[in-house]
């Protein structure tokens, strides 16, 4: 049975700062915004956390730079298990789970991204290791459908949407299967992690 464990503090005393967003650069590498001041608690002697609404801070999510100027002061820094859907998927998937890479998203125009699409699926054949990518919700559908026309028919595709949620589904057919049977469509509100590894 869980244990109930009070707030050392009510809500309403505890801090939150949300992560400043990178500026943009114009067209220039924008300049990293400078973190340290939010980890001046931490340097205090206090406690301070890194969460996210959605997954695990810093793995697909905001948060490497701050854990990075953490490192950088010196602090301790302790990682809490969490959800990771990049981790779930993979292990929901069926593919290799020895050697993997997350390639984050990838191009939104159409032939850049055939181009990279065929380039991992060379990648995934060579090493035997699984390609792991994600994308805005909203593109779910036309990265589906890119990834379908574009990876190998030998290639195992895994389609994991809505992990831990109601509904959840997670799909791993061949390239050809899934050529053959169609996919239902994501929709644009789910998020949606693509898995394939190269036959």
């Amino acid at each position: 049975m869980d244990r109930l464990v009070p707030l050392a503090l009510p809500l309403q005393q505890i801090q939150i700062t949300e992560l400043p967003r990178p500026a943009k650069g114009g067209g220039r590498p924008a300049a990293a915004p400078d973190l340290r001041p939010l980890l001046a608690p931490a340097l205090a002697g206090h406690d301070v956390g890194l969460l996210s609404e959605a997954g695990l801070p810093a793995v697909a999510d905001p948060g490497a730079a701050l854990v990075q100027a953490a490192h950088a002061l010196g602090l301790v820094v302790q990682p809490l298990a969490g959800p990771s859907s990049l981790l779930l998927a993979l292990a929901a998937s069926g593919l290799n789970g020895q050697s993997f890479a997350f390639v984050g998203y990838l191009p939104v125009e159409a032939a850049a991204r055939a181009a990279r699409i065929r380039e991992l699926d060379a990648l995934s054949r060579r090493l035997g290791q699984t390609q792991i990518a994600i994308e805005t919700p909203y593109r779910n559908d036309a990265l589906l459908t890119a990834l379908v026309q574009h990876l190998q028919p030998s290639t195992q595709l895994a389609v994991a949407c809505g992990l831990t949620l109601p509904g959840e589904r997670c799909e791993t057919r061949s390239g050809a299967a899934w050529r053959t049977a169609g996919a239902a469509p994501l929709g644009s509100r789910l998020p949606t992690v693509f898995s394939w590894l190269a036959g």
